[in-house]
């Protein structure tokens, strides 16, 4: 079996969720079933959304030593349960010798598969702002529906007042509400584009289906573990 590295810590309870759910998603009658996780937890990572917008330290530098450290340590390949992380994919990618399998690429042949046209999008001001999720999800015809400026304002706090700051219930309140917001403007699906999303919302507090990219990366990655 292969050996997966977690490039965490953003946030730390996101890393805490990925790491469940990989086991939950493993076929594992036994301990010895289940594959080998490396977890390199880092919250000494700068904020991705600040820096993207002009207004924070580049992540950059952490990100990269935060993934070789991991293939150091012996993964075999590498996932990032942060989406806004992903707008530096290509830069990590490039100074480590290990693959990066990407949430957003994989999150997109998702609903492709699944033949929604439209979706709206759940995630950080720094992950509208980098389009890498309309960059992906463009390859299939996709259109992505966002919320307005006043409602994104909503999203952040319930981010990070809400999420990160350890106050679930106002994460959820928000997020729920402004996911009705774009069910009401046609998205045939909700995307959790942001792991603080995935940890608070489900597909039953909603009216169209929830993709949770913190799922369908969780089935890539045992996917590819398990491979012979």
């Amino acid at each position: 079996m292969k050996v997966i590295g977690i490039l965490g810590g953003m946030g730390p309870l996101a890393t805490v969720e990925m790491f469940k759910r990989i086991v939950e998603k493993t076929p594992a009658k036994k301990d010895q079933d289940h594959p080998k996780i490396i977890i390199f937890n880092n919250p000494q990572i700068p904020d991705r959304t600040a820096f993207i917008l002009g207004k924070g330290e580049d992540p950059r530098p952490e990100l990269i030593k935060t993934a070789k450290k991991l293939e150091e340590c012996g993964a075999d390949f590498i996932i990032m349960p942060c989406n806004t992380a992903h707008a530096f994919i290509e830069d990590i990618r490039k100074a480590i010798r290990i693959p990066i399998i990407s949430m957003i690429e994989e999150t997109a042949k998702k609903v492709k598969e699944l033949g929604f046209k439209k979706v709206g999008l759940l995630a950080t001001t720094g992950t509208i702002a980098s389009g890498v999720y309309e960059k992906e999800f463009s390859k299939y015809g996709i259109e992505v529906l966002i919320p307005r400026e006043d409602e994104q304002e909503e999203v952040m706090k319930g981010i990070y007042d809400g999420v990160k700051a350890g106050n679930l219930e106002l994460g959820k309140e928000l997020l729920i509400k402004i996911a009705r917001k774009l069910e009401e403007r046609g998205a045939e699906c909700i995307i959790a584009g942001c792991t603080e999303v995935s940890v608070v919302l489900s597909e039953k507090d909603l009216k169209v289906p929830l993709i949770d990219p913190m799922d369908v990366i969780a089935e890539a990655a045992v996917k590819v573990a398990l491979e012979k």
